[in-house]
């Protein structure tokens, strides 16, 4: 029976307990250890029961429990406390970024994602990049940014994941409950839904707006889950990731127009949008296309203005995984819009494909966001290295090294994921330095200070933790699936207290590998089995519903868990989520990664873990591959890449076996006369210290606000602050380069026929060129030098301005490098090329422009 009326039901909160609300409604408390055990100290088993959600919490408690924390002085002196240091916090004018005069007023930066990680209570995130999304906007809230989130609110977001008696992973999708989130619905100045509009194929769909307020940070949520949408539009923001090819290019839709239609909507103008992903590229065309109407651009000229505002970050090292749409589905969806922005389908499409000639070629949203941003990066010194390689072919004629996608290592936001006791002892022996400033190498230098039984009784206290909740949570997956009493016995027994645990748990993706370590049974059931130096190992984590491979590896870890010589040591906890990872990184004492190198673009969860003071051990891949050293944790390998998969496998799998009985083990169980594993501390406060300053969100936040934020503000400003002048004059400019490139030629090289030159001896090189109707000031000559390997090819080279000197009849220049040196012994070798040059370019390497001798 369907209503003939509906309205909303709120808490009803006692006038004392006001200050609740304000508190609920700000995500600020998943990262304020105070403001949590305020929740739970008004009802720790309701919190608990509600998934840590605040507002559901407040909407559910017993009345009289509301009006005893009334009368309670303690309680609400714990709730001022709570709620003047959030004030205090949402007000301070004295922020990291204040510290930025250059940067224009009111610039706006905008993060869009497809997924946001903030509190597992607001389910809509998957994996990594929603958590690397959810402590992006954490520390920008935190370092004061003008930032705000773009997003979607799924109605169903991620599944929920059980397992059939057989094993085998089992999806579950339940409505979220929007009025009961810690979310609210935009309104206009009539109380009505703020609403914006997007075409679709013969029909408009809309989407309104909710807010869920990030601590200084709004994040603005799309919902098309609304009456006067069609049924199937309605479904759009259902599923995270859900649905096939149609549905996907419906939600990145929705995500880059319609997002960046709400900010419009909302009387927010960001200069800076920040793409997160390709999911949201299409932003970058209807930025281009408002460019265009309120400026009275052409298309070319708009997308001057769009570039400069524009920063890309790609999350994924194969080019399988990236977005692509066939140009069927592109034409349905985009026809009247590439006839707005003046572009043929042929130019249009060109946009989005590695070769423009190739009507077959699919749509590719990665490559549509790296032709448009001004500057793309990678997760990873090694995932940049990857990406470089991956898109090549974007930038013919390009040094890989070259290419302008460059990286922006990942780091966690540390408030989030170090658990209440960490946080405590942090604080008691580094200060607040370690919150305020958690890039200061200084301020970690002093875990050093940290008495070793201290530590070690604390990490003993979150490894018990870990073990009673594994318990519990193992006791209800079998009495779910109708378990025996013996069974469900074995699952109170399991794991022990003070044995050697292993933590994994990610996305049960092949390449992960969760398997790795128990390939060989019978060496595995030894070592987790020694009498006198136990070991056990915590598996967690979902596989893709549609990735049956990723389901496999998953009853593979179950059906040995189920070995009686593995019941008690290995264990596979449903559900993974931010809650059951909080448990892992906080109480494990290995946390173990075994990708197959080099397809992990980054990897946070071994970030998480190390904040807590829990050993890395992984393949030197993501952000391993940078962090390792043998003071810190173990490499299961060193680098290599093998052609035979399988072999691969099982070296690596005796590598990390050997690791284990050899140095892991005995490092863990050799202890003093105190009973203190003295060597297994000193590696604790080692990684903690060594890590810490590095891989940290506010370190990664502040790099993306010196290298593109600020840059890309300011260009902007100066390139617009004239009317558009310099825009249409660049667009003309680069215009006027393509149609002449054609005719640049490199004439003659003279470098004076040399055999040999000593180290540092300086030598000249001229170049003769042929520029046609350009000019030098429109090009850039550059020397290329460096080493010549095995292969004949210059490596680590240098390049190395040249100068006009002499000007000849008919567009012929000499150009001349001075003072050429070399400063290391051996083969070397060196080019002449021609690159653009314009002071408004933020990269010379525009596509198919560039001229070697």
């Amino acid at each position: 029976m369907k209503p003939i009326s509906t309205f909303l039901s709120i808490p009803s909160l006692p006038p004392e307990l006001e200050p609740l609300r304000e508190l609920a409604y700000n995500t600020r408390w998943a990262w304020n250890h105070a403001a949590i055990s305020l929740f739970r100290r008004l009802d720790s088993d309701l919190w608990e029961t509600t998934g840590h959600n605040p507002v559901l919490m407040l909407g559910m408690i017993d009345q009289a429990a509301l009006e005893a924390a009334a009368n309670d002085a303690g309680f609400l002196s714990h709730m001022r406390g709570v709620h003047e240091h959030l004030q205090g916090y949402l007000n301070s004018a004295s922020t990291w970024f204040s510290k930025f005069k250059n940067f224009p007023p009111n610039t706006v930066i905008a993060y869009f994602s497809a997924e946001f990680g903030v509190t597992e209570c607001l389910s809509i995130f998957a994996g990594g990049l929603g958590m690397l999304a959810g402590d992006h906007l954490k520390s920008a809230s935190d370092l004061g940014l003008p930032l705000v989130g773009v997003g979607l609110l799924y109605q169903q977001g991620y599944f929920s994941q059980y397992l059939n008696e057989a094993g085998w992973q089992q999806e579950n999708y339940a409505d979220n409950d929007f009025q009961n989130l810690p979310i609210c619905l935009e309104k206009r100045e009539d109380g009505s839904p703020q609403t914006i509009e997007m075409a679709f194929p013969g029909r408009t769909v809309v989407a309104q707006i909710w807010k869920a307020q990030v601590g200084r940070v709004p994040l603005y949520l799309l919902d098309t889950n609304i009456p006067v949408n069609q049924p199937d539009d309605r479904n759009i923001t259902d599923q995270l990731y859900g649905g096939d090819l149609e549905m996907r290019i419906k939600q990145e839709i929705v995500l880059g127009i319609g997002g960046y239609r709400a900010l419009k909507v909302l009387g927010i103008t960001p200069s800076i949008y920040h793409m997160n992903e390709g999911h949201s590229a299409f932003l970058s065309l209807e930025r281009t296309r408002n460019l265009m109407r309120d400026y009275n651009l052409t298309f070319s000229e708009a997308r001057e203005a769009a570039t400069a505002g524009l920063v890309f970050t790609t999350h994924t090292p194969v080019t399988a995984g990236q977005d692509y749409f066939s140009p069927e589905l592109m034409d349905r969806y985009f026809t009247n819009f590439y006839r707005d922005l003046g572009l043929s389908r042929y130019d249009f499409l060109a946009l989005g494909r590695q070769n423009a000639s190739n009507e077959q070629e699919a749509f590719c949203m990665t490559i549509l966001a790296i032709h448009m941003a001004a500057y793309s990066n990678g997760v990873s010194r090694l995932h940049g290295e990857v990406s470089r390689k991956m898109w090549q072919g974007l930038f013919p004629g390009v040094p890989v090294e070259e290419v302008p996608i460059s990286h922006v290592t990942n780091g966690v936001h540390f408030r989030s994921w170090i658990s209440r006791e960490m946080d405590q002892l942090y604080e008691r022996y580094l200060g607040m330095r370690w919150l305020e400033e958690p890039s200061s190498k200084s301020g970690w230098a002093r875990v050093a200070q940290i008495p070793a039984e201290e530590l070690w009784r604390t990490h003993e206290i979150r490894r018990e933790r870990l073990v009673n909740f594994a318990r519990r949570r193992l006791h209800h997956q079998l009495e779910r699936r109708g378990a025996s009493y013996l069974e469900l016995e074995i699952a109170d027994e399991v794991l022990q207290p003070g044995t050697l645990t292993i933590g994994f748990a990610r996305r049960f993706a092949t390449y992960k590998r969760a398997s790795l370590i128990l390939s060989d049974p019978e060496r595995l059931a030894r070592i987790l089995n020694n009498s006198s130096r136990p070991v056990q190992i915590i598996f967690a984590g979902k596989a893709h519903p549609k990735d049956d491979p990723g389901k496999e590896l998953i009853r593979q870890v179950v059906s040995m868990a189920n070995q009686e010589r593995f019941r008690r040591r290995i264990v596979f906890l449903e559900d993974y989520d931010m809650a059951v990872a909080r448990y892992l990184v906080q109480g494990s004492d290995i946390w173990l990664n075994n990708p197959m190198r080099p397809l992990e673009a980054s990897g946070t969860s071994g970030i998480k873990a190390a904040a807590n003071g829990v050993i890395n051990v992984s393949t030197l891949d993501g952000w391993w591959d940078e962090a390792y050293h043998p003071s810190v944790g173990w490499a299961i390998g060193r680098g290599e890449q093998y052609s035979d998969i399988e072999l691969q496998t099982q070296v690596e799998a005796q590598a990390l076996y050997d690791l284990l009985e050899r140095e892991i083990v005995p490092a863990f169980y050799d202890r003093g006369t105190d009973g203190l594993p003295r060597r297994w501390i000193e590696l604790m406060k080692t990684s903690i210290q060594e890590l810490s300053p590095f891989f940290n969100t506010h370190r990664m936040v502040g790099e993306y606000t010196e290298r593109f934020y600020v840059p890309s503000a300011v260009k902007l400003h100066e390139i617009m602050t004239d009317g558009t002048n310099r825009v249409k004059a660049l667009a003309s400019w680069k215009n006027r380069i393509r149609d002449n490139w054609s005719q640049i030629k490199i004439l003659e090289v003279n470098n004076e026929r040399l055999k040999e030159v000593k180290v540092r001896n300086a030598f000249p090189v001229t170049a003769k060129v042929y520029l046609g109707a350009l000019s030098p000031d429109d090009v850039s000559v550059e020397l290329y030098l460096g080493p010549v390997n095995s292969k004949g090819d210059i490596f680590n080279a240098t390049a190395i301005a040249m100068k006009a000197i002499e000007t000849y009849q008919n567009g012929v220049y000499l150009f001349q490098a001075e003072a050429v040196m070399c400063c290391r012994s051996g083969m070397h070798g060196f080019t002449v090329r021609i690159l653009p040059q314009h002071p408004d370019l933020v990269t010379p390497f525009i596509p198919g422009l560039i001229t070697w001798a």
